[in-house]
């Protein structure tokens, strides 16, 4: 990007000088609601061609025959893409590898005759009109003689293996502190417990779709649904030996992704490859239901056993986890860890073992692995809590870790106590009754339970530069991804405060794998990296504008260092006080009216490594259970995180927000269901695949502890987005359990669980 895209979000003319930790609505905004931000399936092209993929549903197997000759006979057909019909595409498995893919081979979209899981692609129909490629898919005949297979976690539970190779964001547990099995058998309080979650699937609004732009030299601008534009770049251009200075990838605007746009996606390579093959634009998009033929949160089983003494202090913990992953590559979440870092406790133990099963890849999904470890931890610390005899709030507090338990360092920061307290004092924790039905509405049994989340505080490396203009305008760009958390505003909202200027002089350009390096958004790193990157390039040219000072003002600057001066309401002045300078006047002297910078931020390894690094959350809720029905609605949820420096509040709360709706989805309704007969997801699309809707939403409370980590970030900021989300679905689980005295560990907890346990404890 040469220039600035008239489509790149600007704030609103008059919006002013806006600080760190104002809250601010997003700048984006208006050109989403207005229609004029343009995604990955609306870009257009001259001779535009569409193409429509064609999935099996056999699980395992060889394609033995195809039958093209229906389709190809449709009017506005241009070609069908099969394995046996497309451009060259390199054979090595290691081209084929993204940035962030696990150990193992990856899969290879039209490859060869093999079939590897029910869902996967088989041909592409490339026509004229979407319409006439639809009808032409729909005529293909692919035959598959079928291979045995296996799709079922819980049939296969003996077959588990320990990871291989490297998966980005992976760390294997720890060795056992201590004796757990030898402490859990001595002593006098213990709890063990099984749990299972089935497998979920992202179901952002936006579609995966990829728009091929192609021009007479054939080069291709690739408009893409990632969360990582150079990611994308990277894998095409490699799977099919494409020179980089031929292929650029763009993700202005993303609808949503929650991690299902991490890794490219087979409608990208398609698109690109029948690009290639035709020598024209190409635009893919794929159905709801072909949203369920790639990456899922993988299917889960845990058990976990606690002991403790009878002052209720922890004497064990164990957790052994189970996950699924494809025979291909060794998928691998951090979920028994969490368990490793939470509580006080001298003796615990840690495993995680994967199952090879005929299935895609798995893949990140908000709070990959959190997301389930911390579930079942933290229902356990309640059974446990309930064991004892003790309040589950009172319990944690007992067991709270000062630091790092196993490896046995401080934290850069943890205002847990402080989440606990503001939570408790909001939610009214203290009038809750200690026995399960204790209280009924009408019909309803009404239930309160609480929960404790934790995440990674990460950061990661990225560049940003910047450009300064003559009139006093700030343009600063990274190749960053905006999936819907408001990257355009906060960027642009760090950018103006380091400068002191006003926030609609300043542009973020991000989405466009020729800007500088940045990694994908995700882990919740993207303030905590970028942000900080940002923050550097503005030193560098506060640094340069500090020079035209001395040069033309030494009487104000006389002495100065860079650190001595800032940019406040659009002018340079000393931090001790003194007079300003205004920017535009500086920037007339400098040559062709720009100052320029680049920043490559590294994180401090060396500093970061002294310490543990984490966000929290203390989740309060409330929830009301018919007997009757087996119904549950969620009615009151507060959310108090620690996240550190809050850059954006009304941002940072809108992110919170939705990951409790989020949690609620998880606790209570999402569950992909597989039938192992046909190795297949059955509930593909939103008819059969629940997610929590408006009605079942009530009141969220949202809080911020006082927190800023300078070790984590040089903003003092952590991450929100993946914090939200953990803990919420095991506070609900734990207000189930009073509600009406029944504790159900499986996931989603449906209608039906509920009865059925009920009818066991004789409830009913």
């Amino acid at each position: 990007m040469s220039e600035v895209d008239p489509r790149v979000p600007v704030a609103a003319p008059g919006t002013g000088h806006v600080r760190k930790g104002q809250p601010l609505t997003r700048i984006d905004g208006p050109a989403k609601v207005q229609g004029q931000a343009r995604y990955a399936a609306e870009f257009p092209a001259p001779d535009l061609a569409y193409g429509v993929v064609v999935n099996t549903a056999v699980a395992r197997g060889t394609i033995v025959a195809i039958d093209l000759d229906a389709a190809l006979a449709v009017e506005g057909v241009l070609e069908v893409l099969t394995h046996q019909r497309r451009p060259r595409m390199r054979a090595g498995r290691v081209f084929h590898k993204d940035l962030i893919a696990p150990g193992g081979k990856p899969f290879r979209p039209l490859y060869d005759e093999h079939v590897v899981y029910s869902g996967q692609p088989v041909a592409l129909v490339v026509a004229t009109s979407f319409e006439a490629a639809r009808r032409a898919a729909m005529l293909v005949r692919v035959e598959v003689a079928p291979e045995p297979h296996e799709t079922s976690l819980r049939a296969n539970l003996d077959k588990g293996h320990s990871p291989k190779g490297i998966k980005f964001g992976y760390k294997p547990p720890p060795k056992e502190k201590g004796d757990a099995s030898a402490a859990w058998h001595n002593a006098p309080f213990r709890m063990q417990a099984t749990f299972y979650a089935e497998a979920q699937h992202h179901n952002p609004m936006e579609l995966f779709a990829t728009t091929v732009v192609r021009d007479a030299q054939g080069c291709m601008v690739v408009h893409d649904k990632t969360q990582g534009s150079q990611n994308s770049r990277w894998y095409a251009s490699h799977a099919l030996g494409i020179p980089k200075s031929r292929l650029s990838v763009r993700n202005a605007f993303v609808g949503g992704a929650f991690g299902s746009g991490l890794r490219p996606n087979y409608a990208l390579l398609l698109a690109v490859m029948a690009s290639e093959y035709l020598d024209r634009s190409v635009r893919v998009v794929l159905t709801r239901q072909q949203m369920f033929t790639f990456g899922h949160r993988p299917e889960t089983w845990q058990q976990i056993r606690l002991s403790a003494n009878a002052q209720g202090q922890l004497q064990s913990i164990e957790h052994d986890v189970l996950t699924e992953t494809s025979r291909a590559e060794d998928y691998t979440e951090v979920v028994a860890n969490w368990s490793g870092q939470l509580y006080a406790c001298e003796n615990i133990r840690l495993s995680h073992k994967l199952v090879d099963l005929d299935r895609f890849t798995p893949m990140d999904m908000r709070a990959p692995g959190a997301a389930h470890g911390v579930h079942a931890l933290e229902v356990a610390i309640d059974a446990m809590a309930c064991e004892v005899g003790m309040d589950p709030l009172a319990f944690r507090l007992v067991n709270y870790a000062e630091v790092h338990p196993i490896e046995d360092k401080p934290f850069s920061s943890k205002a847990l106590r402080e989440c606990f307290a503001l939570g408790a004092e909001r939610f009214n924790w203290s009038q809750r009754p200690p026995a399960p039905r204790a209280t009924k509405i009408g019909t309803e049994y009404v239930g309160w339970g609480m929960s404790t989340g934790t995440w990674d505080a990460l950061q990661m490396f990225a560049r940003a530069k910047a450009v300064l203009d003559a009139q006093g305008r700030l343009r600063v760009s990274s190749a960053a991804s905006d999936i819907g958390t408001g990257t355009y505003t906060v960027m642009a909202q760090i950018a103006a405060d380091a400068m002191g200027l006003p926030l609609e002089h300043v542009t973020f350009e991000l989405g466009d794998s020729t800007l500088p390096v940045a990694p994908v958004q995700g882990g919740s790193a993207h303030v905590a990296t970028i942000g900080s990157a940002i923050e550097g390039v503005c030193d560098k040219l506060r640094a340069g504008l500090l020079k035209l000072a001395k040069r033309h003002h030494g009487e104000l600057f006389s002495g100065c260092k860079d650190d001595d001066v800032e940019c406040v309401e659009g002018g340079l002045r000393r931090k001790a006080g003194g007079a300003s300078v205004p920017i535009i006047e500086l920037m007339a002297l400098a040559k062709d009216g720009k100052l320029r910078a680049s920043h490559l931020l590294l994180p401090n390894q060396r500093e970061q490594s002294k310490y543990a690094r984490a966000t929290h959350s203390a989740v309060f809720c409330e929830v009301r259970v018919d007997e009757a029905l087996g119904t549950i609605r969620v009615t009151r949820v507060v959310s108090a995180i620690a996240a550190g420096r809050i850059i954006n509040p009304m941002a940072a709360r809108s992110q919170i927000l939705g990951g409790v709706v989020w949690g609620i989805s998880h606790a209570l309704h999402e569950g992909t269901h597989d039938d192992p007969r046909l190795g297949r997801f059955m509930n593909h699309d939103f008819a059969e695949y629940h997610v929590a809707v408006n009605a079942d939403i009530h009141e969220i409370d949202v809080l911020f502890a006082d927190e800023d980590d300078r070790v984590v970030s040089r903003l003092g900021a952590k991450g929100v987005g993946e914090i939200g989300l953990v803990g919420v679905s095991a506070a609900i689980a734990n207000a189930i359990r009073h509600a009406v005295g029944v504790r159900i560990y499986d996931t989603p907890i449906t209608p039906d669980k509920v009865m059925a346990g009920l009818a066991h404890s004789g409830a009913i």
